[in-house]
């Protein structure tokens, strides 16, 4: 999206000799933009990766061998970043709940014309002010000179490779579902536990019912309004 025939402002990511890499902001440090940083790092690009826990930045550090800049995610190093980079990547996430942002649309102004905005958090609500779902079909839209790339199913474009990765995660808790009955597995299992969403027409995850304005009801209250198997 870079490129100048797509919007772009017509930078090779990576550079050339004689001519430096673009930079690249990574918003959010957990597994998607650990990954983001790698594969900017892999094409020769300068990264930016930002998180708001020290702790996994040190980590951070460690896994990308020195090689990526870590920063502390404040809405002052953020905006004062905006300037110099080609490409933003929000990756930010609260499990179960709406992305906060952290791109205003006032900001959009102090960045490049023809930079580009990725936003992996748009199925949350979007982590960037301007964001709104777009489809791989129709995958960009531009504000105030800024490329937004929103696709709300990033993964679909690779449907072999993301379905393959999505059964090998989901499959395990398919088998004790069917083995135990959902009661059963359910109370054998905290973690499994802490994935019910709705149960009984209860909403019985907390950050889904406060996105929602719906009235929480905790996990196992709810079960017990679900008839036991058998």
């Amino acid at each position: 999206m870079l490129e100048k025939p797509l919007g772009g402002r017509g930078l090779l990511l990576g550079g050339v000799p004689g001519v430096a890499a673009g930079r690249v902001m990574v918003i959010g440090g957990g597994v998607v933009g650990q990954n983001a940083a790698q594969v900017a790092l892999g094409m020769g690009a300068e990264v930016y990766l930002y998180d708001r826990n020290i702790d996994r930045l040190r980590e951070l550090e460690h896994q990308m061998n020195w090689l990526a800049s870590t920063c502390f995610a404040s809405t002052l190093e953020i905006e004062q970043r905006l300037g110099d980079v080609d490409l933003v990547i929000g990756a930010v996430l609260v499990k179960g709940g709406k992305a906060p942002h952290v791109v205003t649309r006032e900001q959009l102004k102090l960045m490049k014309p023809g930079a580009v905005l990725v936003d992996v958090s748009i199925d949350q609500g979007g982590c960037f002010e301007t964001s709104r779902a777009t489809t791989h079909s129709d995958p960009t839209y531009e504000v105030d000179g800024i490329i937004h790339y929103c696709v709300a199913n990033m993964p679909g474009a690779v449907p072999i490779t993301s379905t393959w990765a999505l059964t090998n995660a989901t499959m395990p808790y398919v088998l004790k579902l069917a083995d135990q009955g959902v009661h059963a597995a359910l109370a054998s299992d905290p973690g499994f536990l802490t994935g019910l969403n709705v149960a009984a027409g209860k909403v019985t995850y907390e950050p889904v019912a406060i996105d929602q304005g719906r009235e929480y009801t905790s996990p196992q209250d709810a079960l017990a309004l679900v008839p036991a198997a058998g």
